[in-house]
């Protein structure tokens, strides 16, 4: 059986942005369903005015603020979640759980290490398990796309 055809990198960055667009989504959706939801926004809002403080440049407020955090995160995710499309078709969905969990578990490990969270309270444990699952949907709406693309021919 001859090996199917590997994605175009228009393709690659396709699904990445399937699997951006599908974490944004839930990731907002959560935080509006459940107290203790992750809030990997606010953390993005953070890291950016702390960005743009130690270039001099002036600090974003408000909606501004978010909107770029939301930029900038659609658009790295997108570019990281396109790696899932990427390589032998057959290994996509182990490419995209793997990316995803590796996304989770760094959307739980750096915040600590770049001295972004405000510490630690009793809804913790479970808004670091729900970044995880978050980042695997993504990961996987990815593999989905990147599935169905090939699929289609």
């Amino acid at each position: 059986m001859p090996a199917a055809a590997a994605l175009s990198p228009w393709q690659s960055l396709a699904s990445g942005v399937a699997g951006a667009v599908s974490l944004t989504a839930a990731h907002q959706l959560a935080g509006t369903l459940f107290d203790g939801a992750p809030r990997m926004d606010v953390l993005a809002m953070r890291g950016l005015a702390r960005a743009h403080a130690a270039v001099g440049a002036p600090v974003p407020e408000g909606r501004t603020l978010y909107r770029e955090a939301m930029a900038g995160d659609l658009v790295a995710n997108s570019l990281y979640y396109a790696a899932v499309g990427l390589g032998p078709p057959e290994h996509a969905w182990r490419r995209g759980v793997g990316l995803g969990l590796l996304a989770g578990v760094g959307a739980v490990l750096a915040p600590r290490l770049l001295d972004l969270d405000r510490g630690a309270d009793e809804r913790r444990p479970r808004r670091e398990l729900g970044a995880v699952a978050l980042y695997l949907l993504g990961g996987l709406a990815a593999a989905a796309a990147a599935s169905a693309m090939r699929s289609r021919g």
